[in-house]
């Protein structure tokens, strides 16, 4: 048997639109550099030709693993 999965992509504008603490120039800036920072690896974001969407649920993951690695 296979599990279902629920993806929840939005755009960088709907992303910030819900979740305010983020700003648009500021995802824009992670996205633009996504191949060193780990964001592309973890695959919080995928492209859909030049459309760029954000998975929620990989990118909150990484920013909590990030974030318990620094806390040292």
């Amino acid at each position: 048997m296979s599990e279902q999965q629920t993806f929840s992509y939005l755009t960088v504008n709907q992303f910030c639109d819900k979740h305010p603490a983020f700003k648009v120039g500021g995802v824009r800036d992670k996205i633009f550099h996504s191949e060193t920072n780990g964001l592309a690896k973890s695959g919080a974001i995928i492209r859909d030709g030049r459309k760029v969407l954000i998975n929620e649920t990989k990118w909150f993951q990484r920013l909590e693993a990030q974030n318990q690695g620094s806390g040292k």
